[in-house]
């Protein structure tokens, strides 16, 4: 991993830097630094340091006091190490490469001062991203156009045989950038929740009739602990999907998820576009983003989920409402 980074500090800090260290660490008096300064440090700055400021990837203000860009770079190099072990181990994960842009992104979509307006579409914006990674792995054929001049273009045609399922509730903010690449998708979906203190999971699915004959791209923005997504990627099989068409698309993920899914089913790829640090005692997500699905809904009222949850999937509303409060 290569980083490019210009301290960009104030002159009038350099100066003062230099005159505190000569005048008492070198015992050197004010007048001979000054000249020292003017003749010979200053120009050498100018001509050999400060043109190397426009090749760098990060510039830092104010210097070393700039405490609040340390820290990103900081977690910039750890992601960055966390991501290229993690894809070493499993092949099968795939993380978007970062720039600026998507960690501007990132940086918005974590800030709990961000408006639920500015959420939504930020994370809108990163979810398009995974999205068409995503596309990218699915099978292609070859194809042959004319174009408007004449000449013949060796491309490649898409794959029609596309679907999408979301996992209630989270994964159904990733389904309008889905529908936006893949005109006219089919999606399905499936709900997972826990019922009483034994753990038990209970699934609500709808899904495709033909699903078994298509490439799945298995949608929820948070990969934490694994198990959902365990569920999920079961009930996908056990519908007749192949191991290798599915797809698993989250804007992060976290360690401890990736092991347990990669694995469980080694033939499935992940996207996401980020590694976490990992969880919590709670097994929430750190540094995560929260509660993705009501930040990105603008919800936190477990009635108003579960009366939506039950329209959308056809589930009788008093089974819907046998879970823990």
């Amino acid at each position: 991993m290569n980083m490019k980074i210009f301290v960009d500090t104030d002159a009038d800090v350099r100066l003062a830097r230099r005159i505190r260290r000569d005048t008492v660490e070198k015992g050197r008096d004010i007048g001979t630094v000054l000249d020292q300064y003017s003749k010979f440090v200053k120009p050498a700055f100018d001509d050999f340091i400060l043109p190397t400021k426009k090749y760098a990837d990060i510039i830092i203000p104010r210097g070393g006091d700039n405490h609040v860009a340390i820290d990103l770079i900081v977690q910039h190099i750890r992601t960055k190490l966390g991501q290229h072990n993690l894809c070493k181990i499993y092949p099968n994960l795939y993380v978007i490469q970062s720039t600026f842009q998507i960690r501007g992104m990132h940086t918005l979509v974590r800030d709990t001062q961000t408006t639920k307006h500015d959420f939504v579409f930020y994370s809108d914006r990163l979810i398009r991203l995974v999205v068409e990674h995503g596309l990218g792995h699915l099978p292609f054929t070859e194809k042959q156009v004319i174009t408007p001049t004449g000449s013949v273009y060796t491309g490649v045609d898409f794959c029609k045989r596309l679907c999408g399922v979301s996992i209630i509730r989270s994964g159904e903010s990733m389904e309008n950038a889905l529908r936006a690449c893949c005109k006219g998708i089919k999606i399905g979906k499936i709900l997972i929740h826990r019922e009483g203190d034994n753990g038990q999971q209970l699934i609500y699915e709808k899904l495709p009739k033909d699903i078994s004959d298509r490439h799945v791209l298995l949608l929820d923005p948070i990969l934490g602990t694994g198990n959902s997504a365990v569920q999920a990627i079961n009930l996908l099989i056990k519908k007749g999907v192949p191991e290798s068409n599915i797809i698993f698309l989250n804007l992060i993920s976290a360690p401890q998820g990736v092991h347990v899914v990669c694995k469980s089913f080694p033939r499935i790829k992940i996207v996401t576009s980020e590694i976490e640090i990992g969880l919590n005692k709670d097994y929430r997500v750190i540094p995560g983003m929260g509660e993705f699905g009501d930040r990105y809904f603008g919800t936190d009222d477990d009635d108003q989920q579960m009366i939506s949850l039950t329209t959308q999937l056809d589930v009788p509303p008093l089974k819907m409402r046998e879970q823990p409060s």
